[in-house]
């Protein structure tokens, strides 16, 4: 064996070595990143359900996986930047926004949830599509006190992302996501003023039937 030949040898064996660990991690993560966007789902229909043990504790699922990613990616950045980590951030911080907005918990920040600030900032803005659900799901039981709360936390977050100003390279395609939730904040506040001013033309039809339906109102005139 030639020098040359032995020392591509070494070379190849190491690129070998490393591939084989980079490939090992990325489907460790792939694996993860897509459990970690069904336990997140599943959250936000528990937390739809008003069941907020179940989300709590699959969100806990979701973070531990979240940091097993973080450790098996360590060494590959490339890996960990492809995109597939970014969107199960996403998806987590998502649901981890919704749960806190619909049970009037401290907002997490992307710190504390140990996501990044473009999955942080995305997940916000679709966390506003949940909350519109929210709103639509409290209107049809009637349920109306919790609404206008609801509203303006949707109000607060679109008010954030459009100050947000910069390449979509750099924030994971915001200026998409900032566009949808303008529509969705738009949509739901005309719903909702819809629905209180049905309301209180209820209430007042139903304070005219009882004047007109009092005591006595039913009674012949006395002559």
């Amino acid at each position: 064996m030639s020098q040359l030949s032995s020392q591509l040898d070494q070379i190849t064996n190491r690129i070998t070595a490393n591939f084989r660990e980079k490939y090992e991690a990325r489907d460790r993560a792939l694996k993860n990143g897509r459990d970690v966007i069904r336990h997140s789902a599943n959250a936000i229909r528990a937390v739809h359900r008003n069941d907020v043990a179940t989300a709590q504790s699959l969100l806990e699922q979701a973070r531990e996986l979240l940091e097993e990613t973080d450790r098996a990616l360590a060494a590959h950045a490339d890996i960990y930047h492809a995109g597939f980590v970014h969107d199960a951030q996403k998806e987590y911080a998502e649901a981890r926004i919704t749960l806190a907005l619909v049970a009037n918990e401290p907002l997490p920040d992307p710190e504390s949830l140990g996501v990044g600030y473009a999955a942080y900032l995305n997940g916000a803005g679709e966390a506003v599509g949940e909350l519109r659900r929210e709103v639509l799901d409290q209107l049809r039981h009637g349920r109306s006190e919790h609404c206008e709360a609801l509203l303006g936390a949707m109000d607060d977050i679109y008010s954030a992302l459009v100050t947000i100003d910069f390449p979509d390279a750099m924030t994971g395609g915001l200026r998409r996501t900032t566009d949808s939730t303008r529509g969705i904040l738009e949509r739901t506040r005309g719903d909702l003023t819809m629905a209180l001013v049905q309301r209180s033309l209820e209430q007042r039809l139903s304070g005219l039937e009882d004047k007109v339906e009092g005591p006595g109102a039913s009674e012949p005139p006395v002559r």
